[in-house]
């Protein structure tokens, strides 16, 4: 398992809680490995996660997976380029 490239602090990414963490993978699906490798993944408190309608696989929780995923295209582009991004994800979630 890789390191997370947003956080090195385990605690919930949103709210900064240290209790009832969970590890979402930021690109799931068939892309779960390639986060997992990458470090493409952070803590967030079950409420942000997947424990209420607001979390970011609740039907609320839209805007916050889309927002992950643009922190992590940002950080990872500080030291790889967009093809690279392009390769391992095939989508841009920046333009």
């Amino acid at each position: 398992m890789a390191k997370s490239i947003l956080q090195t602090e385990k605690e919930c990414y949103i709210t900064g809680q240290t209790n009832n963490l969970h590890k979402h993978h930021i690109y799931a699906g068939g892309r779960r490995q390639i986060s997992e490798r990458e470090g493409f993944w952070v803590y967030l408190c079950g409420r942000l996660h997947n424990q209420s309608d607001d979390g970011v696989h609740g039907k609320n929780g839209h805007e916050l997976d889309l927002m992950l995923k643009r922190h992590c295209q940002m950080k990872y582009e500080e030291t790889h380029s967009r093809e690279e991004f392009m390769a391992l994800i095939g989508k841009n979630y920046l333009d």
